[in-house]
């Protein structure tokens, strides 16, 4: 459950081929006229370095190229050739690219690694093989400071390659297809310059780094946010913040003006407002200026929060007009269906915790690198895909049942005034509208959040590639803010009357009873008049 800036972080990564083939190449870039990805993959080819000091970790870093770069191996005959131990290798990655800087409008950086494994005779890759990498991470922000360790950790990753022909002599040097593995995560990039230091640790006594074959080469894929694209994203939510949180306080003002106490329908559009303020909150502002790395785990706790919210008050908003037989207005009375929605993201964040968490200190776990941990994963992406479509099925009988039940009214329209009828047909139009409104939004927040979930994992677990745009983004994004602005400006309580009435049908309603005639849904006097027209019909 990642986020970019408070949505789901969908990486632009193209379908890589093969350890033969560069990855440049399989770079896929937006065609003319498309919106822009929202992140970018850059490749990185590891440099082989000579460290035959033996407490390598305590004296100095491994530069690929520049003014103090480190000796060089062309490839491991050399360094078979000159007696050199595998021990002694290092894999030195520059982050940037020469001739370029990091910036902290990039947000994230994501690394996956894929390993060039040739095949030997003598030196086959085992079956399950594991490979040890000892690897360090550091920083500096002028080309000629100390580099400043920002950590160092023994990491395990189980290599998962195939081999296309025959294992003969004639197919020796041929490359593996190893997929790629994710590598590290730091949710911040606060420094201008980065180097990977990467070892390969043998002892056979241990087994360690046994069985692994020929390893030729490292290469890296490094993801960050797009510049360009959180510049705009910023800007989007600072926009909106104040927007929202105005039309809140507004709609809690005009919920305090009435004489009676708010609704549960009222207290929960007031609770979605607070949940979208919180999301809109544009915190990310401070990232580009401090070195925040739990800024990821953050928006992911906030997205959280808003998608548990926005699927109970789907919820409750259907069930206050299902009228039915059922004590409503009671939130205790929903607890069947808010009980597991909460439930739910309870274990969600248990779960991002046990990933994100353990970044904050070690930014080269993942919980992908085990058996248990990719079955789990896997397991939490489809069940999760699973139970938002049936959701979605359970919100579409809901709002089936309330169509089913408000047709049923109009039947009593005719014998009303023609101002009243008109306005209850107009009302019952505009209630119809935004339930549909309800049902699109539904389905689009499940599509999203299953297409996110899918294209953020998609490198971790096959061939699946789906490219998710900007725009995508940023229209779910306002989406949700111009629903919710929707909501509280259409249940805002209305302070207009529209005089008497003394033809009121089999309603049962009052003579010189106050109406509005207005854009807005509730009444002075209860949450809806469709819901005193049904509580009305219910309790008969």
């Amino acid at each position: 459950m990642a986020a970019v800036a408070g949505l789901p972080r969908v990486f632009h990564v193209g379908s890589f081929g093969g350890a033969e083939t560069a990855p440049a190449a399989s770079l896929q870039a937006p065609e003319a006229g498309d919106a822009p990805s929202p992140t970018t993959a850059v490749p990185y080819t590891s440099v082989k370095c000579i460290d035959v000091r033996k407490n390598h970790h305590k004296t100095k870093w491994l530069m690929p190229w520049g003014p103090n770069h480190c000796e060089k191996l062309k490839d491991f005959d050399e360094a078979v050739s000159r007696q050199i131990e595998a021990n002694d290798i290092v894999f030195a990655v520059h982050i940037p690219l020469p001739s370029k800087e990091m910036s902290p409008w990039f947000q994230f950086m994501l690394f996956i690694i894929q390993l060039d494994i040739a095949f030997k005779m003598d030196n086959d890759l085992k079956e399950n093989a594991e490979i040890t990498l000892d690897v360090s991470l550091a920083y500096r922000d002028d080309m000629f400071d100390d580099w400043e360790e920002i950590a160092h950790a023994v990491e395990i990753r189980k290599l998962k390659c195939t081999f296309g022909s025959p294992k003969t002599l004639d197919s020796e040097g041929r490359h593996y297809d190893c997929d790629f593995l994710p590598f590290m995560e730091i949710g911040s990039v606060a420094h201008k310059y980065y180097l990977i230091n990467i070892r390969l640790p043998v002892n056979e006594r241990k087994g360690i780094n046994v069985g692994i074959g020929e390893i030729k080469d490292i290469r890296l894929v490094g993801i960050h946010q797009n510049g360009g694209f959180t510049k705009v994203w910023f800007a989007m939510k600072t926009f909106l913040t104040p927007s929202i949180l105005i039309i809140m306080v507004w709609y809690w003002r005009r919920i305090t003006l009435m004489t009676r106490a708010p609704v549960l329908l009222e207290k929960v559009i007031f609770a979605l407002g607070i949940s979208m303020t919180f999301i809109n909150i544009p915190v990310e502002w401070f990232s580009i200026g401090f070195d925040w790395t739990w800024m990821l785990l953050f928006g992911d706790i906030r997205q959280g929060i808003f998608y548990a919210m926005l699927l109970s008050f789907w919820i409750i908003f259907c069930g206050e007009h299902m009228m039915d037989q059922n004590e409503r207005n009671r939130l205790s009375g929903y607890w069947k269906q808010v009980g597991p929605i909460a439930v739910g993201s309870f274990c969600l964040f248990i779960f991002d915790m046990c990933e994100r968490g353990v970044q904050l200190k070690n930014p080269f776990y993942s919980i992908w690198t085990t058996e248990v941990g990719t079955e789990l994963a896997m397991a939490f992406i489809i069940v999760a895909g699973i139970c938002l479509c049936l959701y979605f099925l359970f919100l579409c009988f809901m709002v089936f049942q309330v169509f089913r039940n408000i047709s049923g009214k109009q039947s009593s329209l005719p014998a009303m005034s023609k101002a009243r009828r008109l306005h209850y047909e107009g009302l019952i139009f505009r209630f119809k509208f935004l339930m549909l409104i309800t049902l699109a939004c539904a389905a689009m927040t499940v599509i999203f959040f299953i297409v996110s979930q899918v294209t953020e994992g998609h490198w971790k677990w096959g061939d699946i590639t789906i490219e998710v745009n900007s725009a995508f983004f940023t229209g779910i994004y306002g989406m949700w803010n111009l629903y919710v602005f929707a909501l509280m400006f259409l249940y805002a309580p209305s302070h207009k009357n529209y005089g008497e009435d003394q033809s009121n049908g089999d309603l049962g309603v009052n003579s010189g009873e106050e109406l509005q005639l207005t854009t807005t849904i509730t009444h002075v006097d209860g949450p809806t008049e469709l819901y005193k027209l049904a509580r009305k019909e219910a309790q008969e």
